[in-house]
């Protein structure tokens, strides 16, 4: 037995399993607890090494909803001295869940010389760093703090986005030479001209660039990035600058969606168990005249125009009704596509004619203004629209992004309040001669006829910019479209947007 004390180690490297112990799918299907079932394990047992495991991660970043990586980094925070050094492999979802805000919080408030390492591979063949999965990983490296803790509101952290995994140890001990010894020049808020070439020999391996993230709620957007000009100009759209790559700045009004609205309930309060959840989802086709009809699920086909209609009707419990209603109330006819597969679906917005309550993958958004749905629908379905979404999503999957509730009510929009009521009206002039065209899945942004024709109206008709602001938008939308967590590794030609059309 070998005991090893707090605060006693100088470094400390891992490459924990991600294992949840909430799974209930393929192997784990059936299970108590995910997360301690191997080896034949009793329920009996799995139960007490899970309490154990609550007892002991009391008070510390660990969360039952990421899995047990977060309870090893829990641990290697307890063993490190001062001045020690944190090495561990994590999931993408580190970077925007929200369930993993404790532990950015800890590197942001006890830790300094932070750096998180990524893969940005053009062709998706390679998304992390450990073998076996095509689940996105990081690697996250900083230097726990001594006593003396700077009261600064931020700490400079480095993101660094390589374009391949290194090939062997020699190319990976070059390219970590050059990252130890190659200063990061460029910053995320320096504006749209990208970051600092990261090169191995005579060839390029990758960039960096430095963000100031905030210690009260920080958020890792620059992850897995393989363009940082798309970025930086989305973080300068959140100072209210429209600032594109080659152009000069000009002023726009932004806010945040909590600012404009509130979000509807989830899906455990809808459909989960009596007495919190009111509902059970029917097998009967929707109708007009249903009580309680809900935008529940995905559907790449019936998601192509604005305007959806509901996919499933839900019924209520027999004693819940009075809550039945309540969840009702939060029904609306602006929905929010928090699970967004760009390879196959169109819009981050569907609108439904009569209000709807949301499902897993369509958050009911609730304006405060009812005539702001039309703006929000044009808004979120533009370029712009799409690149804040997938900036400030979780992009774990190759050509897929998520974002949870909570994080909806952060997500950068444009701030509808500022508008007047003519472009309130033409909002919803445009959005009437757009709702029965059809649209072409995200990943083809830059070359979908409708989607660039919305941008044109959008920023040109609506919000007043000339024709340069608009030629480059398009622009943007071609970078954006070359990310490899847009296209996820998916052909992206003319014949692709002829075939999903």
């Amino acid at each position: 037995r070998v005991e090893v004390l707090d605060n006693s180690m100088d470094l400390v490297i891992m490459n924990p399993p991600f294992t949840r112990s909430t799974t209930r799918e393929g192997e784990y299907e059936g299970t108590f607890a995910a997360a301690f079932a191997a080896y034949g394990t009793s329920n009996e047992d799995q139960k007490k090494m899970a309490n154990e495991l609550m007892r002991m991660a009391k008070d510390t970043c660990y969360d039952g909803n990421i899995g047990v990586s977060s309870a090893f980094a829990a641990v290697a925070n307890k063993k490190l001295k001062p001045g020690g050094v944190f090495a561990i492999v994590l999931p993408m979802t580190i970077g925007a869940g929200s369930s993993w805000q404790k532990l950015r919080t800890l590197l942001a408030k006890d830790y300094e010389d932070v750096e998180v390492v990524s893969l940005a591979d053009a062709k998706c063949y390679q998304v992390a760093f450990s073998a076996f999965t095509s689940m996105a990983d990081c690697l996250v490296i900083a230097c726990k703090k001594s006593a003396n803790i700077s009261s600064q509101d931020s700490i400079a952290t480095r993101f660094v986005s390589l374009i391949q995994r290194p090939v062997n140890l020699a190319a990976a001990g070059e390219t970590a030479r050059e990252l130890i010894a190659k200063k990061t020049e460029r910053g995320l808020e320096d504006g749209p001209f990208g970051g600092t070439d990261i090169d191995c020999g005579l060839e390029k391996m990758g960039e960096s660039i430095t963000a100031n993230v905030s210690k009260t709620k920080p958020k890792w957007n620059a992850v897995r990035i393989q363009d940082f000009e798309l970025i930086q100009t989305a973080y300068a759209l959140t100072q209210g600058k429209l600032w594109l790559p080659a152009r000069k700045e000009k002023p726009i009004d932004m806010t945040t969606m909590n600012r404009l609205s509130w979000i509807g309930i989830g899906e455990r309060d809808a459909l989960g168990k009596p007495p919190r959840a009111p509902f059970v989802k029917t097998k009967a086709f929707p109708k007009p005249t249903d009580t309680y009809p809900a935008l529940w699920n995905h559907n790449a086909k019936r998601e192509t125009r604005l305007i959806c209609e509901p996919d499933c009707q839900l019924k209520a419990r027999p004693g819940l009704e009075e809550k039945a209603n309540k969840v009702l109330a939060t029904a609306s006819r602006c929905h929010f596509n928090g699970l967004f597969t760009l390879g196959s679906q169109p819009l981050a917005v569907a609108f439904t004619k009569r209000k709807c309550i949301g499902g897993p993958a369509w958050a009911s958004i609730n304006f405060t203004k009812q005539s702001w749905d039309y703006a929000f629908s044009l808004w979120g379905n533009s370029t712009l629209g799409l690149l804040f979404c997938w900036w400030h999503g979780s992009r774990q999957q190759p050509g897929r992004y998520r974002i949870s509730r909570d994080s909806i009510k952060t997500l950068p929009v444009l701030d509808f309040r500022a508008l007047s009521q003519a472009q309130i009206q033409q909002a919803k002039t445009i959005f009437n001669e757009f709702r029965n065209k059809r649209f072409a899945p995200a990943y083809v942004a830059d070359k979908d006829e409708t989607r660039e024709e919305l941008d044109r109206r959008v920023l040109c008709e609506w919000l007043g910019f000339e024709e340069s602001v608009f030629k480059a938008v398009r622009g943007l939308a071609k970078k954006w479209c070359a990310e490899p967590s847009v296209h996820g590794g998916k052909q992206h030609n003319k014949n692709t947007l002829i075939e999903q059309r």
